[in-house]
């Protein structure tokens, strides 16, 4: 449980060294973000920088990132209110990529979730799990459950000499959420179905209060209406079934419940939190966000959702248009009201 003063050893996991490596034929490819070779080599371009922790003063925010899992090297980057405020809610998040590219250290998830905070005026703890194909599902689902044990510990161990007491003692370890984007809202999902199959003692004395899914990955064998017809977004079918083929364990395909949570309603009824689902109208997700959204109500789930009009996928990391601005804005706004309820 080591705080860490560099991301050097951290970005090196994302961004290999393919210079020596005279490729073999490549199997798998979403141009610019990932590149199988037939030798199981695997290439991740540096298409969106990672950063540094540092902050603009303007925002308040301290950020810093802490190694959770020495073994897996599995860590996150903490963002904490630079104030005398205490009892402050929780958000654990993840990432999106696809299940195969991404960190919490991108730049883009760097200045959202920086700016998330501020605006919110929660601690935010980003998850950097393992990537597929070198790690499958369930991987990063066994990260996620790790990372809520792990902020566990630090509540029962905490003292006023802890190494993190500059973030613990100003949080609230009974109003946790759950949250992520595309892919990271998949997990997220996953990993509360996992608490919830639990004894009622797993977390305590965590307390998860709700899920917030950004533009959950989710996916199935038949197409829906907005995968056929929406194109421009930020994620493509193409990219996506990519995403699935190598995500997902050998030998299944996207009618497993892990992709598609509607094979399984029953398993939907274990969820016992609220649950917020923030969808794009211009995303090829929206219609398998919608039905998952009509299906958690037709099994009496709490579920509150909003479309964001004219926009696309990840358009909150991704875009910069005015559009994009102010929907993010809105998007902030709904989180925010469904973590004070």
């Amino acid at each position: 449980m080591t705080t860490l003063t560099s991301n050097l050893n951290l970005i090196s996991q994302h961004s290999k060294n393919h210079q020596q490596h005279h490729s073999s034929s490549i199997v798998e490819e979403i141009k610019g973000l990932i590149r199988v070779h037939k030798d199981g080599y695997i290439e991740r371009p540096n298409i969106v920088p990672c950063v540094t922790t540092d902050l603009s003063p303007n925002l308040n925010v301290i950020s810093r990132d802490i190694i959770i899992d020495n073994v897996t090297n599995i860590w996150a980057r903490f963002y904490v209110p630079n104030s005398q405020i205490k009892n402050l809610p929780i958000l654990v998040y993840f990432h999106g990529g696809g299940f195969c590219v991404g960190s919490a250290a991108w730049s883009c998830y760097h200045e959202f979730l920086a700016m998330l905070c501020s605006k919110i005026g929660c601690l935010i703890m980003s998850v950097n799990y393992r990537l597929a194909p070198e790690n499958p599902l369930p991987a990063p689902y066994d990260d996620g459950l790790n990372a809520l044990i792990w902020l566990k510990k630090q509540f029962l161990y905490q003292n006023e000499n802890s190494e993190f007491s500059w973030w613990t003692k100003k949080c609230n370890f009974s109003n946790v959420f759950l949250g992520g984007d595309s892919a990271g809202g998949n997990i997220a999902y996953n990993v509360a179905k996992r608490v919830n199959s639990c004894d009622d003692d797993f977390l305590r004395p965590l307390n998860l209060k709700g899920l917030i899914l950004i533009q959950p990955f989710f996916g199935g064998k038949v197409r829906t209406e907005s995968e056929k017809c929406i194109a421009g977004s930020a994620l493509n079918l193409v990219a996506s079934d990519t995403y699935w083929r190598l995500a997902l364990p050998y030998g299944e395909d996207r009618d497993h419940p892990w992709c598609n949570p509607l094979v399984k309603l029953e398993e939907l009824k274990v969820l016992m939190m609220p649950m917020l689902v923030c969808i794009s109208e211009m995303d090829i997700l929206k219609d398998r966000n919608l039905e998952f959204c009509d299906a958690l109500e037709s099994v009496g789930k709490r579920v509150e959702y909003e479309v964001f009009k004219g926009v696309g996928h990840a358009f909150q990391i991704l875009s910069k248009s005015q559009v994009s601005k102010i929907r993010v804005v809105q998007m902030m706004d709904c989180v925010k009201s469904f973590m004070d309820l």
